[in-house]
Parts: C-alpha cells; sequence; structure tokens
C-alpha cells in the first residue's frame, strides 16, 4: 500500500561528505516526479528546529550534483537530543506539513532519524561519511572522493619528499575506521601505515624505512590514521614521525591533512552510489517503509532497520551496552556477528595489501 504522503523534508546532518549535495538532489528529483513536493532543512537537525526550511523544485537542484560538502549545509546539534529540541522539531514539521523525512548522514543522523519516526514522522536514512565507518554498508557517500583527495596530497608530497630525500608522515582522517588510510597507503606506495584495527609495530617499520634508504630510496611516505593515540591519548602520527627521525636520522617531516579531505568535487562512484540509494529512499518510503537505513551490501543496495544498523556498529566498535540486544532474535544478533566479522576481513585483507607493496 502506497502511503499517501503530500510533502518530504530532506536534510544532512553531521560531519559533511562530498556526495550529499548530489543525493539531496536525487531526493527532490524522485521525489517531484512521484508528485510530492519537497522541502529542503537547512543545517541538519538545528535547522529543523529553527523552522529554517527551503521549498525544493527541480530548478533549486539543477546544478548541485557537481557541489562538495552539502549546499544544505550541516551542524552538531545537541539540542536535538533533548525533549524541547525534538518537540521543536515535532512542531516545525506540524506547522509546515510535513509528512516524511529522508535524512543524510551518518550513526548520529539515523538516531535522530529513529526519534523522528518514533514521533510519527516516518524516516529514511542515507549513509554519508567519509570515514566509511557505518558497519551495517560496505559503502558510505564520500569515500571515494576522501580517498582520491588524499591520494592526491599525498603525491605531491612526494614531488617534494623525492626533491630532498625525505619522508612524510601524513595523518589522515577516518576516526576509528582505518579504511582512508589503508586505501591512501596502497595508493600512493606508502612504505608503512597504522591504523586502529591492527598492532602496529613501529620497530619493524623503523626498520624497514632504514633498510629502503640504505638501498637508495629517496622518498617515502608513512600514512597514520587520526584514531591512533598514543598511551596518554594525544595522537600518534606526530609522535610516530619524531622517532623515525631520532632513529633513521632521515629528514622527515609530518603533514595532518584533516577536514582538507572532506571538500572538493564529488566522485563519479560517490555521485552514483549517492543516486542510487537517494531513489531507492524515496520510493521505500512512499511504499510505506520508516526507520530504516539504506545499505550496499556486496554490490546490492538494500534497506536495513536502523536500529539493527546502530547495534551492529557498536558491537563491531565494541560499544554494547547492557541491554543493546534484548530486542534482537538470535537470527538479528548472528547477523550483526557476521556483518563484524565482515569488516574485519576486509580491513585484514587491506592491511595485508598495503604490506605486500609497502617498498
Amino acid at each position: 500500500m502506497m502511503a499517501k504522503f503530500r510533502r518530504i523534508g530532506v536534510l544532512t546532518s553531521g560531519g559533511d561528505a562530498p556526495g550529499m549535495s548530489a543525493c539531496v538532489k536525487a531526493v527532490v528529483n524522485r521525489a517531484l516526479d512521484m508528485g510530492l513536493e519537497v522541502v529542503g532543512i537547512n543545517g541538519g537537525y538545528k535547522g529543523l528546529i529553527d523552522e529554517d526550511l527551503t521549498p525544493m523544485t527541480h530548478k533549486s537542484v539543477s546544478n548541485v550534483v557537481s557541489y562538495g560538502g552539502t549546499f544544505l549545509y550541516s551542524s552538531r546539534c545537541p539540542e536535538f537530543k533533548t525533549e524541547e529540541g525534538m518537540q521543536a522539531a515535532v512542531a516545525t514539521c506540524r506547522k509546515n506539513n510535513i509528512d516524511a523525512l529522508v535524512c543524510i548522514g551518518g550513526d548520529g543522523t539515523f538516531r535522530g532519524a529513529t526519534d523522528m519516526t518514533r514521533h510519527g514522522f516516518p524516516s529514511v536514512g542515507l549513509p554519508a561519511t567519509i570515514d566509511n565507518d557505518i558497519t551495517a554498508t560496505d559503502y558510505t557517500i564520500g569515500l571515494d572522493t576522501a580517498i582520491n583527495s588524499t591520494v592526491n596530497m599525498i603525491d605531491q608530497l612526494r614531488d617534494t619528499c623525492e626533491s630532498h630525500e625525505r619522508l612524510n608522515v601524513v595523518e589522515v582522517m577516518g576516526r576509528d575506521c582505518g579504511q582512508i588510510a589503508l586505501y591512501a597507503a596502497i595508493a600512493s606506495g606508502a612504505v608503512a601505515v597504522a591504523v586502529p584495527e591492527v598492532p602496529f609495530d613501529e620497530a619493524a617499520a623503523i626498520e624497514k624505512i632504514k633498510a629502503l634508504r640504505a638501498a637508495g630510496k629517496r622518498s617515502m611516505i608513512v600514512v597514520v590514521s587520526e584514531g591512533m593515540f598514543n598511551p596518554d591519548g594525544t595522537p600518534y602520527a606526530e609522535t610516530l614521525a619524531k622517532n623515525i627521525a631520532r632513529e633513521t636520522g632521515i629528514d622527515t617531516k609530518f603533514a595532518r591533512f584533516a577536514h582538507i579531505v572532506r571538500g572538493g568535487k564529488p566522485t563519479m562512484k560517490d555521485r552514483t552510489f549517492a543516486a542510487e540509494v537517494a531513489v531507492k529512499a524515496v520510493e521505500l518510503l512512499i511504499e510505506g517503509k520508516s526507520n530504516i537505513v539504506m545499505c550496499q551490501i556486496d554490490g546490492e543496495i538494500v534497506s536495513e532497520d536502523i536500529n539493527f544498523a546502530l547495534i551492529a556498529d557498536r558491537m563491531y566498535k565494541n560499544k554494547l551496552k547492557d541491554g543493546d540486544l534484548d530486542a534482537f532474535t538470535k537470527e538479528q544478533i548472528d547477523a550483526m556477528k557476521a556483518l563484524s566479522e565482515k569488516r574485519k576481513r576486509e580491513i585484514a585483507h587491506l592491511y595485508e595489501v598495503a604490506q605486500n607493496v609497502a617498498f
């Protein structure tokens, strides 16, 4: 049975990711073609609280597919986690006849979508985060662009490293997920990579660097995920750079790419994936489905219950709380475990490849 929606809202929330704008465009165009009105919510859930809305038309999204970041803007919104903030968001939806929401972002965005569904506004989450740290999906909007931006900058660093016979330690984004670091290390020919999911043997890496220099290698790159920390909680990458310089005598520099990799024009992969999940999300929403997140599993676009996705993520990250699994069947818990094992295998495989080409 088709849900009787007249108007839906679309928002982007949390950290921005290249491809978010392309995703909004696809949501808007598909919804309009299906006879719905669409309202853009500026600044994520904060815009919902503040009633910062923009009517969307085909014309208003006609050229945004190539935009980096999100033209609807984004923000962190602690107020939305309060009952007062939630009620303000609900009031905005009621006042403006918004029947349902499409929420583009990461796990925090999905929790917000669940809250809105619980308050009577069916919502669908679309995965957009450069970190690719949502366990229930193989891919998230923004990863490919972030990797390509990272590799491009490393390539430029290598030019000057080669000229001056230097080594550069590069810290890249990714939070607790090392995929940006791993893909970038493989693609850029890094001599070592350190990620939070795999124990890093610093002594072995330094010995390898010494051997490579003795063999005549002039320029070297070491990639470190921002999720790597010293025992005292400080970032590890800069410490590693100092240790390498002290132990090897090599002229060693440190670079932190940070938020620059969030920007830039989205790649073809991020634009097309954003369009695929957006179109499917709108169609499922109109069919009456809600409280779901769109995922890619083994190349196929599928939907998954948001609560399942959130708890599966906690399981993989060893952040389960007492009672988190109580609402799920044994089969669902087994499925979560399978997702965790799959992600671990993927990381292990990438790490092995990185080691095999690190020369």
